[in-house]
């Protein structure tokens, strides 16, 4: 099994084909909406292959360290930055072939007019765990 990311972007993806932002869509169309992105996930919990997803806030705070005994920086929040990530999901798929099936049938999410969004979603895959190294006994 593989662990990928699906990342929904509201800014910073390639154009969807229904490309109408969410806040001008009727309530009746975020519900539907909504309601395909509950379904899909609640099918994959009985494959096994859903492991956790989650909407996020348009706004967002950049923070960074800044030094030993100082207190981290920020900077925001921004709704208006370049990419925004509208929420993600992880899956855990038998094959690359796999996720990119269930990243295609997530695109098709309902959006205006009840049409599917046909949404670019980007697919990263986790990085695998490093081997161990097991102790050497010393000479």
């Amino acid at each position: 099994m593989a662990k990928y990311l699906l990342l929904k972007h509201y800014r910073g993806a390639p154009a969807a084909v229904n490309d109408v932002p969410m806040d001008q869509w009727a309530p009746e169309e975020v519900t539907a909406h909504m309601r395909y992105m509950n379904d899909f996930a609640a099918r994959l919990e009985k494959t096994g292959e859903f492991i956790d997803g989650q909407a996020l806030a348009p706004e967002g705070t950049w923070v960074r360290y800044d030094g030993e005994g100082r207190p981290p920086v920020t900077d925001g929040p921004f709704a208006e930055t370049k990419d925004l990530i509208a929420g993600w999901m992880v899956i855990d798929v038998d094959s690359y072939e796999r996720a990119v099936e269930l990243a295609g049938e997530l695109s098709a999410a309902p959006g205006a007019g009840g049409k599917p969004i046909h949404e670019w979603l980007e697919l990263r895959p986790f990085l695998a765990a490093p081997p161990t190294i097991s102790e050497c006994p010393h000479s």
